[in-house]
């Protein structure tokens, strides 16, 4: 390419009426000095969670080997092709979701590590989550400084679990002890939250269904700026615009679908996909594009509600995931519940797979990415919060090695996990929480005493 004096500014948006489109990272964002030595623009560090519900079958899911590992549990067999990018770490717990230990306080002390409130009104109370610590920090140079997501739109309010106010279940993430933060699950919602931008929430829905694609508002500016750039640049463009058509092709294919229709599903918003797998696979898509342009650095993510009763055919499961957790031992149960695990798993997978495949800079978005995936509880038949399922998978900008089962001989706080996340992509505390230390393993694997 054409090295100028200037270089193109990261902050870089198509606009058209009612909507402005952020690129993802060029190799025109260099300043022109740096580009003379081909180095890339230092690499935007980002943080992502994911949460699965009511714990795991343990068996299934715990690696069979110690340190490095060269095979996976059949319930995390979906990650084989991230295994060098990936950390499962066994025996983390969560001390302060006993209080009894229940659904709602496995939610709730995810990401916070905290002692819920006992109460079923408004004066509910918590802690700030470890997302909200690092939106205040790496999140404060991007356009949404976090995106809290879900897959489940319930207004729940009151009781939900032995004394627990709903809010406790509804919200992974706090920005304070007591301000939940609702999360979104449809993706109309989400894609205009990332790309629509003037006149109320009803205007731009309406602009949107009517002219069938944002593309078509800043087709003027994506010429132009084509013409301004390089021919790797060009292709990397093109890629991020037919991705960006390509969740809208699939968001309007589910609003056609259920136009007209009676009322949704209690646990599905009006205009998602039929499928699970498809609303999940679009929301994680969704993601990805907010990841690539930079719109936001810090993600959460329930893909299920606490307690839900939601049935899973695509993983040959027609038994509700709640009931089935409390098998009492019983074998077949319990097979059941580490398929409908290992599902969950694979959706993760295809999330991973998607950012892998994302060039950014000398690397990929997984490369830059550190994304937790696991639940608050261990073992759900007893609703226990020790051994919790645990996987973190990503490359943080070069700052975690994976490839590693790490193991402590005695329960340890979620919270040490937390802590290091921050530090690996810049936020740097000396506690949260119920926090006793870093994980220094993330860097140096080796057995835990």
């Amino acid at each position: 390419m054409i090295i100028s004096k200037k270089s193109l500014p990261r902050r870089t948006l198509l606009r058209g009426l009612g909507a402005g489109l952020a690129l993802p990272l060029l190799d025109a964002m260099v300043p022109a000095m740096t580009a003379l030595a081909a180095t890339p623009a230092s690499p935007v560090r980002r943080l992502g969670f994911v949460y699965i519900p009511m714990g795991a079958t343990i068996s299934q899911w715990t690696p069979p080997e110690l340190g490095r590992m060269t095979r996976l549990s059949p319930t995390l067999q979906s990650l084989i092709p991230y295994l060098d990018q990936l950390t499962v770490i066994s025996n983390l717990e969560l001390k302060n979701a006993y209080s009894p230990g229940n659904h709602a306080t496995a939610n709730a002390a995810f990401l916070s590590a905290a002692k819920a409130k006992l109460t079923e009104g408004t004066d509910y109370e918590l802690g700030t989550t470890v997302d909200q610590i690092a939106a205040r920090h790496i999140g404060k140079d991007s356009p949404l400084p976090s995106m809290e997501l879900a897959m489940d739109l319930l207004t729940t309010i009151g009781n939900c679990d032995n004394g627990y106010a709903c809010v406790y279940q509804n919200n992974l993430s706090w920005s304070s002890p007591t301000t939940p933060l609702p999360a979104e699950a449809h993706p109309r919602l989400v894609f205009e939250r990332l790309f629509g931008e003037g006149g109320s929430a009803a205007e731009r829905r309406a602009e949107l269904r009517k002219n069938a694609s944002i593309l078509d508002w800043v087709s003027s500016d994506i010429a132009r700026l084509q013409g301004q750039l390089g021919a790797g640049d060009r292709t990397k463009v093109g890629e991020y615009l037919e991705a960006v058509r390509e969740v809208e092709r699939r968001i309007q294919k589910a609003e056609k679908q259920t136009d007209g229709s009676a009322l949704p599903d209690v646990d599905r918003p009006v205009g998602v996909p039929a499928s699970y797998g498809d609303h999940a696979k679009l929301m994680f898509d969704l993601q990805v594009l907010a990841m690539q342009a930079d719109i936001t650095r810090v993600i959460s993510f329930q893909l299920a509600r606490e307690a839900s009763t939601r049935v899973y055919p695509e993983a040959g499961v027609t038994d509700p995931h709640h009931p089935l957790t409390h098998h009492s031992g019983d074998p077949e149960k319990m097979a059941r519940v580490a398929k409908i695990n290992a599902y969950h798993m694979s959706l993760f997978s295809y999330f991973l797979g998607k950012l892998k495949s994302t060039r950014e800079g000398n690397g990929t978005l997984l490369d830059n990415s550190l994304l937790l995936c696991g639940s608050g509880m261990g073992n759900p038949d007893v609703h226990d919060h020790v051994n919790l399922p645990i996987v973190v998978a990503g490359g943080a900008a070069g700052k975690v090695k994976g490839g590693h089962h790490l193991r402590y001989k005695q329960p340890t706080p979620l919270a040490n996990l937390h802590l290091t996340l921050l530090d690996k992509v810049g936020v740097h505390l000396d506690t949260f929480a119920d926090s006793e230390g870093k994980i220094s393993e993330l860097l140096q694997p080796a057995s835990l005493g």
